[in-house]
C-alpha cells in the first residue's frame, strides 16, 4: 500500500515531466523551422539549445519540490485541512494527535489527488511547435529555402561568371547556366581572422591563406577545370558542386573551363589573384636621442619608450645591447638580450613598451660604450618576420684617456693620465665666471686663486716632460733676487711672466748666453753638435724637436693664464687656457701610432726563373661583356606587328601566332598584376587569340590598340640636338654678342 508521501512524489515527477516536455516542444519547433528554411543543421542545433535554455529559465522545473507540492495540494483540496505537510514528517517524531491526523490525511489523499491537475502550458507548446514545423515545410515547398541559405552569398550583377564558347561546337549549343558561385578564404590561423565567403572571383588575401572555389550548374556537365599560369587543374565534384582548394602563394590570374556532356567547351573571363605579404613589425623609439653621454659622477640611466605595431600581432620584442670595453686591439665586446620593463602581450597589434637601462648594472666603467637596438618578431608561421630599430649609443665619458705616441719606430704611451686636465680647468673657470654674481667677493677671489695654483701645478708637470727639474709638483729649484730698490717686495713678481726680469725663464736664457761667451776661450768639441746629451735639460725629453717646441709654447701660454687667475681675472685667463688646450691637442694628434697592415702573404719566388727575362707564361686577362640591355616588351611589340599583318591580310591565326600571343600574354600579365583594372581586359582578349575560335577584324584592332597602350615608352637617350639656324638668326646673334661687349 502506498503511503501519502509516495503519492506526493509521484505527483511531483508527473509535473516535472510535463514541464520538460513543454520545453522540448518549444525548442524542437524552432529547430525544425530553421532546418527546413535555412537547410543548415549547425544553425538549427544552435537555435534548439538557445530556445531550450530560454524556456528552462522561464519554467524552472527543478524548483518543483515536495514542499512546493504539499502547499499546492493544500490550496487545491480543502478536505485535507492544510495538513498534507504531516505526510513529509516521520511518525516517530509526531505526537499522538498529529499521528492520527497523518493517518487520516494519508487515507484521503489518494482519492483527492485524481482531481488535482499540475499547472502547465503543454497544449500551447504543442500548437506553437506544430505551427513552426508546418511553416517550415511550406517554405521548403515554395522554394524559399534557396533564397535564404546563409552560407550562399548573393551574387552581384557584375560578379556573375560569364561563359563563352571555346570552339566551334560550343557556338551551336547553349552554355550551361550557373546556379551558384562562391569563394571561401581562410586566413592562416596566426592572423586570428575568421574565414569568410564571397561571390567575387577577384581574390586578394594574405600569403598562406587557403582559397576554396565552389561552382554549381543547373545541369550535368562532363568536367570542370581551373586554368592558372599555363596549368590546368581539374575540379572535384561533390555534393552537386565543383570545388577546388589551394594555398595562396603568388599573385597571378586564373579562369574556368567547362566541358558539357556533348563535348562543347566554354571558358570564363580572367580573374586576378593578389597575394599580399604579411608586413614586418614597425618600431618607433620615443624619448631618446641617437647619442647620449654621461659623466662618471652623474646618474647613468637611459629611459625610452618603444612603440611596436604589426598588422596581425606581435610575438615578441626585446633589446639587443652590446657593451664595448677597452680601445684599439684590446677592445672587448659583450652582447646581452634585455627584456622590457613592460609586459609584451603576445598577439597584441600595438604595444607601448618602456625600458630603463642602468649602465652601472651593466658593469660599465669610464670610456665604455653601449650600443643597443630594439628587435621585434610577429606571429607569421613558419618563419616570423623580424624588424629592428636604428642603433642608439650611450657613452660614459673618460676624462683621463689619452692617445698613443711614437718615438722613432717604437710605439710608446707618452701621454700622461692628466693630459686632459687643462680642459677641466676651462670648465671650472667658465663655471666660476657664470657664478660671479652669486658668490661673495672673498669666495670668488679664493676660488680664482685656487684655479691659478692648479694651473701652475699643471704647468710644472708638463715641464717634467721638457726636462725641467723640480723638487716636487709645485716649486722650481731656482734662486731669485726679490730685493728691489725701494726695499718692498713685489707681490706679483712670482706670478708675472716678465721678459726683462730675473725670473726662471730669463735666468736660463742668460746662463746659456754666458756659457756661450765663455766657451769662446775654450776649445769647441766638434762632436757635441751630433750628440743627444741626456744631461742637457733641453735634450732630456721624451718628445721630438717639433713636439718640444709646441710644448714649450704651451708652457709659456700657461704662465699668462695663471697670472690672470691669480689677479682674480678669470675672463682674461680663459683665452690663454683655450690656446694652451689647442696646442696640447695638436701634440696628441702628432703623436699617432700607424700600424702596418698584416695578413698579406706574397707568393714564393721561383729561383730557377728569376732574372731570366722569360715571359712566355705571362698573359693578360681579358673579359668581353655586352653592355646592351635586353629589349623591353619584345614579345608585345612582335605581337603588335603580327596583328597588323593579320588585319591587313585578313588571315586566320596560325600555331606560331598563338605561341607568340602566349608569350606576349606572359609579359602583359606581369604588368596586369600591378594594375589589374587597366590590363585585365587586354589580357582576356589576348587569351582569346590563342583559342580555336574565329576572331573578327574589329576585335584584332581593339587588341592591337590596347597592346600599344601597354608597351612601355622608350627610355630617354641623352644627346646633342642639331639646331637649324638661319642666316637672319646668325646676324641677330652676332649683334647681341657685339652689344654685350
Amino acid at each position: 500500500m502506498r503511503t501519502g508521501k509516495d503519492i506526493l512524489i509521484r505527483f511531483q515527477k508527473r509535473w516535472q515531466l510535463m514541464l520538460w516536455l513543454e520545453i522540448l516542444l518549444y525548442a524542437l519547433g524552432a529547430a525544425v523551422f530553421i532546418a527546413l528554411v535555412f537547410q543548415n543543421f549547425i544553425l538549427s542545433l544552435i537555435i534548439f539549445m538557445l530556445v531550450g535554455a530560454v524556456a528552462m529559465l522561464s519554467l524552472r522545473p527543478w524548483e518543483i519540490n515536495l514542499n512546493y507540492i504539499s502547499n499546492y495540494v493544500d490550496r487545491e483540496v480543502n478536505t485535507l485541512e492544510y495538513s498534507s505537510g504531516l505526510l513529509l514528517v516521520s511518525a516517530e517524531s509526531l505526537s499522538g494527535l498529529a499521528r492520527l491526523q497523518q493517518q487520516r490525511i494519508s487515507g484521503q489523499l489518494e482519492g483527492e489527488m485524481r482531481s488535482v491537475k499540475p499547472e502547465n502550458n503543454l497544449l500551447r507548446a504543442a500548437v506553437i511547435a506544430t505551427v513552426l514545423i508546418v511553416l517550415g515545410f511550406v517554405g521548403l515547398r515554395l522554394g524559399l529555402a534557396e533564397d535564404l541559405v546563409s552560407n550562399q552569398p548573393e551574387i552581384e550583377e557584375g560578379e556573375i561568371i560569364v561563359l563563352r564558347p571555346a570552339d566551334s561546337v560550343a557556338v551551336e549549343t547553349s552554355a550551361p547556366i550557373l546556379e551558384s558561385q562562391n569563394v571561401t578564404i581562410s586566413y592562416p590561423a596566426y592572423t586570428g581572422v575568421s574565414a569568410f565567403t564571397t561571390s567575387k572571383m577577384n581574390i586578394e588575401a594574405v600569403e598562406g591563406s587557403r582559397v576554396t572555389w565552389e561552382i554549381a550548374f543547373d545541369a550535368a556537365i562532363d568536367s570542370a577545370q581551373m586554368e592558372s599560369s599555363g596549368n590546368r587543374h581539374f575540379m572535384d565534384f561533390r555534393n552537386g558542386k565543383y570545388s577546388r582548394s589551394a594555398i595562396l602563394q603568388n599573385s597571378g590570374f586564373y579562369n574556368f573551363r567547362f566541358t558539357d556532356t556533348i563535348g562543347a567547351s566554354y571558358v570564363s573571363e580572367l580573374y586576378s589573384i593578389k597575394a599580399t605579404k604579411d608586413r614586418s613589425p614597425e618600431i618607433e623609439i620615443e624619448g631618446l636621442k641617437q647619442f647620449t653621454s654621461f659623466d662618471y659622477d652623474e646618474e647613468k640611466v637611459v629611459n625610452f619608450t618603444a612603440v611596436v605595431s604589426d598588422d596581425f600581432g606581435i610575438a615578441d620584442a626585446f633589446i639587443i645591447a652590446t657593451v664595448s670595453k677597452g680601445t684599439g686591439e684590446s677592445v672587448k665586446f659583450r652582447e646581452e638580450q634585455l627584456q622590457f620593463d613592460s609586459e609584451v602581450r603576445r598577439g597584441s597589434k600595438n604595444l607601448q613598451l618602456n625600458k630603463k637601462i642602468d649602465l652601472d648594472q651593466l658593469k660599465m666603467e669610464m670610456g665604455d660604450e653601449l650600443y643597443f637596438y630594439v628587435e621585434a618578431r610577429d606571429l607569421q608561421q613558419p618563419t616570423p618576420n623580424r624588424s629592428r630599430s636604428e642603433t642608439f649609443f650611450a657613452v660614459i665619458k673618460d676624462t683621463v684617456s689619452y692617445g698613443p705616441g711614437v718615438e722613432g719606430t717604437l710605439g710608446v704611451d707618452l701621454m700622461p693620465d692628466y693630459f686632459r686636465s687643462q680642459r677641466q680647468l676651462i670648465i671650472d673657470t667658465e663655471k666660476l665666471i657664470a657664478d660671479r654674481n652669486k658668490l661673495p667677493q672673498k669666495e670668488f677671489n679664493s676660488t680664482s686663486n685656487d684655479l691659478g695654483f692648479d694651473q701652475k701645478a699643471l704647468r710644472l708637470r708638463y715641464g717634467q716632460f721638457m726636462g725641467d727639474e723640480t723638487e716636487g709638483p709645485g716649486e722650481m729649484v731656482i734662486e731669485e733676487d726679490h730685493d728691489h730698490e725701494d726695499g718692498e717686495e713685489d707681490p706679483l713678481a712670482a706670478f708675472t711672466h716678465d721678459h726683462d726680469g730675473n725670473n726662471e725663464h730669463n735666468l736660463v736664457e742668460r746662463h746659456d748666453h754666458e756659457e756661450h761667451d765663455d766657451g769662446e776661450e775654450e776649445d769647441e768639441n766638434p762632436i757635441d753638435k751630433f750628440l743627444h746629451d741626456h744631461g742637457d735639460p733641453e735634450s732630456a725629453t721624451l718628445f721630438t724637436d717639433s713636439l718640444k717646441s709646441k710644448l714649450r709654447q704651451a708652457l709659456d701660454i700657461m704662465w699668462d693664464a695663471e697670472l690672470h687667475l691669480r689677479m682674480y681675472e678669470p675672463e682674461k685667463s680663459l683665452p690663454y687656457q683655450y690656446r694652451a688646450l689647442a696646442l696640447i691637442q695638436e701634440i696628441k694628434n702628432n703623436a699617432r701610432i700607424y700600424v702596418h697592415r698584416i695578413g698579406f702573404d706574397p707568393p714564393p719566388i721561383k729561383e730557377e726563373v728569376r732574372l731570366t727575362g722569360k715571359i712566355e707564361e705571362v698573359t693578360n686577362y681579358q673579359k668581353t661583356a655586352n653592355p646592351e640591355e635586353p629589349e623591353e616588351d619584345r614579345n608585345l611589340k612582335q605581337a603588335i606587328q603580327r596583328l597588323q599583318a593579320l588585319i591587313r591580310q585578313g588571315a586566320a591565326t596560325s600555331r606560331e601566332d598563338k605561341y607568340l600571343f602566349e608569350l606576349a600574354g606572359e609579359e602583359l600579365a606581369a604588368k596586369a598584376i600591378e594594375e589589374p583594372g587597366k590590363y585585365l581586359e587586354s589580357l582576356q582578349q589576348l587569351k582569346w587569340l590563342t583559342e580555336d575560335r574565329s576572331i573578327s577584324r574589329e576585335m584584332m584592332l581593339e587588341v592591337q590598340r590596347q597592346l600599344l597602350q601597354a608597351v612601355s615608352p622608350p627610355r630617354a637617350t641623352p644627346g646633342k640636338l642639331k639646331e637649324n639656324t638661319t642666316g637672319l638668326n646668325k646676324l641677330l646673334l652676332k649683334e647681341l654678342e657685339l652689344n654685350d661687349r
